[in-house]
């Protein structure tokens, strides 16, 4: 059974940091494109960063760029994102993704919370 496990979130205070881990299991992670994406309330959801299958290459988005870095452990099967100098417009469910033989796969979610 494929499947994705997000973890690491939490409250965390503006300008501090947090790094959640996507686990898989059923299949290997260094074979597939690993996007994180996340969905704050009231908003679609939204990519954030990615990375692709073979050579590591990353993206992120504008928003994140320079704050947010993606990585990935094989030996663990496991994409980090880590992420500094949260702000208020982070707080949200965070989501990794994949997309295998055509079919979308989402973790459950890991929610943060950037507050006072």
């Amino acid at each position: 059974q494929l499947q994705l496990v997000e973890s690491g979130g939490g409250l965390v205070q503006p300008g501090g940091s947090l790094r959640l881990s996507c686990a898989a299991s059923g299949f290997r992670l260094d074979y597939y494109a690993i996007g994180w994406f996340r969905q704050a309330p009231g908003k679609e959801r939204e990519g954030v960063s990615c990375i692709s299958s073979s050579d590591g290459v990353t993206y992120y988005a504008d928003s994140v760029k320079g704050r947010f870095t993606i990585s990935r452990d094989n030996a663990k099967n496991t994409v980090y994102l880590q992420m500094n100098g949260l702000n208020f417009d982070d707080t949200a469910v965070y989501y990794c993704h994949a997309n295998i033989l055509s079919r979308n796969y989402w973790g459950q979610g890991t929610r943060v919370t950037v507050s006072t």
